[in-house]
């Protein structure tokens, strides 16, 4: 069908032909909102709203009624239009994805019946156009620069990993789990919160417990390769783990029994057999290590790893079964805690969503061997007991509850941070020194100061111990 512009007629593009679209859509390269829409005076409303970019440009740019069907938004054309925001990376002039993209809503119960060729999740996104604009949180929708537009095909070995990722996320909704579906429980394809809040639940077929309502959605890490696709900015940087697709072995039964080789090998040894020995003093050896053993050249990066999100840690286990220290995460900054009003939003849920790839060495005869390679996605409850922490830091913050006491002889300083004590996640300075801070949102009300030492969430050892390498 011809697409007229409502008040001069004017022929724009054809919503049954691709390329008609494709072409239309190409115009919006380098220019904002504004200069290509004009809002009636009734929609006067949206000016302030920011978070419609996507509503917007379907209606007031392709002159599309905004629905939740579950055909793609161009049905003839077996097109889905999506927007995504960019933000710059500082001290550099490139952009990466400022979150995943976010793709239909997921229904637990026709999810249940589906099969993966005639989804509902591929009939829709199987063609993506996308349009990537600059976001900029003191300008409104109609100001951001757009900066990126181009129709995305998943390649086959990215289809294969997603079919693998989408089967993944129904088995858990058909074994009456869909409560405690998380995003690390897949690499490309990722089943995200979707909801105004927490209480955004919805029903499930073979339990009665409810679920979060979630939506199909890709990961950050895949988003920034199809900006990169796209952009024509790809180069030989990664490497790939998969050379073909197949179904009779998924990514991480192939990761796994790669390692798997070398069980039983020291660190000397396998970097020997892999010509790494020169490096064993680099500070990156493990990660060189890593992606040897998966067939990668070391001064690549690992292309699906990359994609999925994964964090990689690799862990020196001592005769006792603990780790040598507990794990941390990245430094939180004290007043992005207190910006963030939604657990499911936060940094550091998002982080604990993510997959991980556990390598262990364990100490033996004087130097350490590798023991196995497990990936791992922090379990539901544990989750929750994570959400307690950071609401609890959070309240502190707010209160300026910092330093509990400070020891007269030693300066030793005490805080209400929770401690390890904690049968999960505490929380301890990751900074240089004492000196090393970052401002409050409130003052400490014991001493006054504006600002405290850096601190970061940490892993328990005794909880890696316990629930991944004995697990």
């Amino acid at each position: 069908m011809q697409i007229l512009h409502p008040k001069n007629k004017k022929f724009l593009y054809d919503d049954a032909d691709a390329q008609s679209i494709i072409e239309y859509a190409l115009k919006l390269h380098g220019v904002t909102l504004s200069s290509v829409i004009c809002i009636s005076d009734d929609d006067e409303k949206l000016n302030s709203n920011k978070g419609k970019f996507g509503q917007i440009l379907e209606k007031y740019y392709f002159f599309k009624k905004l629905n939740s069907d579950s055909c793609p938004d161009f049905p003839a054309a077996q097109i889905e239009l999506k927007s995504c925001p960019l933000k710059k990376l500082s001290r550099k002039s490139e952009f990466r994805a400022k979150e995943r993209l976010v793709l239909n809503i997921i229904n637990y119960e026709e999810l249940a019946n589906q099969n993966f060729i005639n989804s509902s999740f591929l009939n829709k996104n199987s063609r993506l156009l996308l349009v990537f604009y600059i976001y900029n949180k003191l300008q409104t929708v109609f100001e951001y620069p757009i900066k990126l537009v181009g129709l995305w095909e998943f390649p086959d070995n990215d289809l294969e990993i997603i079919r693998q990722d989408w089967e993944n996320i129904q088995t858990k909704v058909r074994t009456g789990k869909a409560h405690e579906l998380s995003e690390g429980d897949t690499f490309y394809l990722g089943a995200c919160t979707k909801g105004k809040n927490s209480q955004s639940l919805r029903t499930q077929p073979y339990s009665n417990i409810p679920a979060k309502q979630r939506a199909f959605s890709l990961k950050q890490g895949y988003v920034n390769h199809i900006i990169a696709k796209l952009s024509g900015s790809t180069d030989g940087s990664f490497g790939k783990i998969i050379r073909k697709p197949t179904e009779t072995e998924d990514l991480e039964s192939l990761v796994i029994r790669k390692f798997s080789k070398y069980y039983g090998q020291t660190e000397d040894e396998i970097a020997s057999k892999l010509g790494l020995l020169e490096q064993k003093q680099s500070k990156q050896f493990y990660a060189m290590l890593t992606k040897k053993i998966l067939g990668i050249d070391y001064n690549k990066e690992i292309e699906e790893f990359s994609k999925a999100d994964i964090v990689v840690k690799t862990i020196r286990i001592q005769k006792n079964n603990l780790p040598k220290e507990s794990i941390s995460f990245p430094a939180f900054k004290y007043k992005d805690i207190m910006d963030e009003n939604c657990w499911e939003e936060s940094s550091f849920h998002q982080f604990l969503e993510r997959k991980f790839l556990f390598i262990f060495f364990k100490y033996h005869n004087n130097t350490f061997s590798l023991e196995k390679a497990v990936f791992w996605t922090m379990p539901y409850y544990d989750k929750e007991q994570a959400h307690k922490i950071w609401s609890d830091l959070r309240q502190l913050l707010s209160e300026g509850k910092i330093i509990k006491s400070i020891n007269i002889h030693s300066k030793r300083r005490t805080t209400y941070f929770t401690d390890i004590k904690n049968s999960v996640i505490h929380i301890r300075p990751h900074a240089k020194n004492a000196a090393d801070t970052y401002p409050l949102p409130t003052p400490d009300k014991l001493t006054g100061n504006p600002a405290y030492t850096k601190h970061c969430f940490w892993l328990n050892a005794d909880y890696v111990r316990d629930n991944i390498y004995l697990k």
